[in-house]
């Protein structure tokens, strides 16, 4: 039962403290209704699709998820529709799929330095985050109790600080009346394809940034996770199969599926069975429970999109805190690439966008140009 338990939990947490970042992300592409489904279900496809093939493979728990902080880039750009950006996913899905067969390509991903890789994460997540006190300006009445209830409850879990937070939004709402039911037939769930269109523009300022992030952000934690744990995850295999799940339900709108981190410490614990040999069925049970998430997805939406946006953009900002946290805590732990790294931040946080291009690649361009500056300057006063 304690299997059964850790991989419900790990569900909850990874589907509620991330999909009002989906759906921002949606939005900000202009996505219909049906498309916003078949977003989240082919997301909820894919997770648990290589969550249950990886940990049924290679006996341990091989939590999978999709790309939160990948979603909130994508939320944060503009002058985009939903067929450019597919092209945009399927590009970051090849990339992770080349980085597993081709181990140059990782070295050379491995030496972006990751004060700056991290500054442009941050950078992205900052506006979203900055949006809950916004918000709270415009409805205090529902948000200053969402973010007393998320303070409280993080003191006592760190993981169930958002899924207190999401509920207590919920309630009030709906006792307040401010929630108000879609009109119309709801939908189950389903699937709608959506045909690629390959922009430059999108390839390099959603693409890459989108891969990129992934790495530095879910895949590397995930099997760092695994590690201190005490597993030895199969790194090629584990980018392959995700790279290849997140190529195959890209067409119907899912963005990127990777590692997990969060939800696989709670399924990769003694708390999930004292027996480390015997976790891996909580990723099988993971799995097979984003099946059934998947088949909801419909009914789900309905539920989220009937509450005020306040909710859905204070949820949003609250549920990337954390990755907020530790991308700023990377990014200036080096005094030596410490200014490269506020200039990434800032850029990444502007409304910057150069020839179709947001600002997420032209932080990575300008970090990395004044890293190039620092390291050329102090090889010229070597040598005087």
């Amino acid at each position: 039962m304690s299997i059964v338990f850790s991989a419900l939990v790990a569900v909850f947490v990874g589907f509620a403290a991330s999909v009002a970042v989906i759906l921002q992300a949606a939005q900000a592409l202009g996505a219909t209704h049906g498309q916003t489904i078949s977003w989240i279900a082919a997301l909820c496809l894919a997770t648990g699709a290589s969550s249950l093939f990886l940990s049924w493979r290679y006996r341990m728990p091989m939590i999978c998820a999709w790309s939160t902080p990948g979603a909130a880039l994508i939320a944060a750009v503009t002058g985009f529709d939903m067929a450019s950006a597919v092209g945009a996913f399927l590009v970051a899905a090849v990339l992770m799929m080349l980085t597993a067969a081709f181990r140059p390509l990782g070295k050379l991903i491995e030496r972006i330095p990751m004060p700056v890789a991290a500054a442009m994460l941050a950078g992205v997540i900052f506006r979203f985050v900055v949006a809950v006190f916004d918000e709270m300006r415009l409805s205090p009445g529902l948000v200053l109790p969402l973010l007393a209830v998320f303070l409280v409850a993080r003191l006592l879990n760190p993981f169930l600080g958002v899924i207190a937070a999401l509920v207590a939004g919920i309630a009030i709402s709906f006792l307040g009346g401010l929630a108000h039911w879609p009109a119309g037939a709801m939908t189950l769930s389903g699937l709608e394809f959506v045909t690629p269109r390959f922009d430059i523009p999108a390839m390099l300022g959603i693409g890459v940034p989108l891969y990129l992030v992934t790495m530095a952000a879910q895949n590397l934690p995930g099997f760092a996770v695994l590690r201190a744990a005490g597993y030895n995850p199969p790194t090629a295999p584990s980018l392959f199969v995700t790279g290849l799940t997140s190529l195959l339900t890209a067409p119907f709108g899912a963005h990127m599926t990777n590692m997990a981190a969060i939800s696989a410490s709670i399924c990769t614990g003694g708390d999930t069975h004292p027996d480390p040999a015997q976790r891996w069925k909580a990723g099988v049970l993971y799995g097979l429970a984003y099946f059934v998430v998947a088949a909801c997805t419909g009914l789900l939406i309905a539920l989220l999109l009937a509450l005020p946006k306040a909710l859905i953009v204070a949820v949003a900002g609250l549920g990337l805190v954390g990755s907020l946290t530790g991308a700023l805590g990377q990014a200036m732990a080096s005094d030596k690439e410490r200014f490269a790294a506020v200039v990434t931040f800032a850029v990444a946080a502007s409304s910057l966008s150069l020839f179709g291009i947001g600002s997420a690649f032209w932080s990575l361009v300008a970090g990395l140009a004044v890293l190039t500056l620092d390291f050329a300057a102090g090889r010229l006063r070597s040598r005087s």
